[in-house]
């Protein structure tokens, strides 16, 4: 295979086209939850992410694994739970089974914020996709997106 094997520039054309579906998607429901509530679209992640927690076993959520819920880095994500965090919107607490570890929770606020913007994240969401589909090189991406289920977890 060369740079200009046909198979290849296929391959990148439809990684482009990926990249622009995701790139409107994330700049249309950033303006929406900028606009009616003072939240990012990462930060919003966090706390849909972090209010999915339980008390069961595996339950809490260590902060590699809300890294990669929210597709940052662990450092990235650390900084992003301190600025939710000094917003009172999260509150970080010492596992009680490992005085190492420390976990996360979304406060009463945070909640409430949540529950507020799920409407706004949504009909954005809905919103981007319907934009998109109007592009023919974005279309089949779109009905993709709108056929896939959210994968079980193990």
């Amino acid at each position: 295979m060369t740079a200009t094997d046909p198979a290849l520039t296929a391959l990148a054309q439809s990684w482009c086209a990926l990249s622009l579906l995701h790139g409107r998607i994330e700049a249309h429901i950033e303006r929406a939850l900028q606009a009616k509530h003072d939240l990012s679209a990462r930060e919003y992640s966090l706390l849909d992410v972090l209010s999915r927690q339980h008390d069961g076993e595996g339950g809490h959520l260590q902060m590699k694994q809300v890294a990669d819920a929210v597709v940052l880095s662990q450092s990235a994500t650390t900084r992003l739970v301190t600025r939710l965090e000094d917003r009172g919107l999260l509150e970080r607490y010492l596992c009680p089974t490992d005085r190492r570890g420390i976990y996360t929770n979304v406060t009463e606020a945070g909640l409430k914020l949540l529950e507020e913007a799920r409407p706004t994240n949504d009909t954005a969401l809905r919103e981007a996709l319907d934009e998109a589909a109007k592009n023919p090189e974005l279309a089949p991406l779109v009905r993709v997106v709108e056929t896939l289920k959210a994968p079980v977890p193990a």
